[in-house]
């Protein structure tokens, strides 16, 4: 039970001292860690089916075991997000094992299926640049002292991750078609990526993240770091992605309709429809894509037959 008082969490946080366990916080502080460990745990967990089916097709098998390290990195920084979870009094089994697909906490893009190993690396230029920026920010900013310790190796293996995108993105252009494989993935996997970080900042419904230093950048700052890094990867290999750099805003701008409908199923945006709202994307974002359910019982799947033998 949290006995601390908010104004001296507060002082503390703002000395810039570390928070060191849930006794030393309160339960406004509490619950936006629990959200926020939970969405990082869920994702990289969720990140292991997810590339374990696009990395069936390698076109090696060192290729192959790359990808392999890759999913043991993802399912190690899922423990330990856990583990810190577990530590706040959450019952972590029922959290992994027990819960519907619907009720995870990761992004959209998770939901929709990685058919190629272009896709892969794509995925790794793309979602685990996200990751790493996102964890990157939470090393380097936060206040809760066992997370920002436990991030260290986590942040370094996501630098991987995104580098193995990266080098292998100059591989695949260099091949007979292979810059138009790139091309059909951006197009699809871009935007849902700059999805990613979340509601714009003056649409975004929990303040703690900032408030308490759980977290340094807001969505916005996020999503900017992002694009400086992944528009300029794809330009400087002869792709097409849906933004600029304003030199005027001092910031990269959406240059077709944003947010906008997705077809899942057809992995493609209904561009000529128009924007909608945030609105809209939010029910899409409820309502889950279409490997939602497949890839949360895949993880749940050996647990699930554990217990039906326990009970048989």
């Amino acid at each position: 039970m949290a006995t601390v008082s908010e104004e001296s969490l507060q002082v503390h946080i703002q000395q810039g001292r570390l928070v060191e366990g849930p006794e030393y916080a309160t339960q406004a502080y509490i619950d936006g860690l629990t959200r926020t460990l939970t969405v990082s745990a869920d994702t990289e967990i969720v990140s292991a089916p997810s590339y374990l089916r696009a990395a069936r097709a390698a076109p090696s098998i060192n290729s192959y075991t790359s990808a392999m390290g890759i999913i043991q990195d993802e399912l190690g920084h899922a423990h330990i997000a856990y583990r810190m979870l577990r530590d706040l009094g959450v019952d972590t089994d029922a959290l992994i094992y027990e819960r519907e697909a619907r009720a995870f906490k990761f992004p959209y893009a998770f939901d929709v299926p990685l058919d190629t190993w272009t896709e892969l690396i794509m995925a790794n230029a793309f979602y685990d640049r996200a990751g790493f920026l996102l964890l990157g920010d939470i090393y380097r900013h936060t206040s809760y002292g066992p997370w920002k310790r436990a991030l260290a190796k986590v942040d370094r293996e996501e630098n991987f991750h995104l580098r193995h995108g990266e080098k292998w993105m100059h591989i695949i252009a260099q091949e007979p078609g292979g810059r138009e494989e790139l091309q059909r993935a951006i197009d699809w996997m871009f935007l849902l990526t700059v999805e990613w970080f979340g509601l714009p900042d003056h649409l975004k419904r929990h303040t703690e993240q900032i408030g308490y230093r759980i977290k340094g950048y807001t969505n916005d700052q996020l999503r900017q770091q992002w694009m400086s890094t992944a528009v300029p990867l794809c330009e400087g290999l002869g792709l097409r992605v849906p933004a600029r750099f304003d030199a005027e805003r001092k910031e990269y701008v959406i240059t077709c309709p944003f947010p906008s409908r997705f077809d899942a199923a057809g992995k493609r945006w209904l561009l000529e429809e128009g924007p909608i709202s945030w609105d809209e994307v939010l029910v899409r974002w409820r309502q889950r894509g279409p490997f939602n359910d497949t890839f949360v019982r895949e993880l749940q799947r050996g647990y699930r037959q554990l217990s039906r033998r326990v009970d048989a």
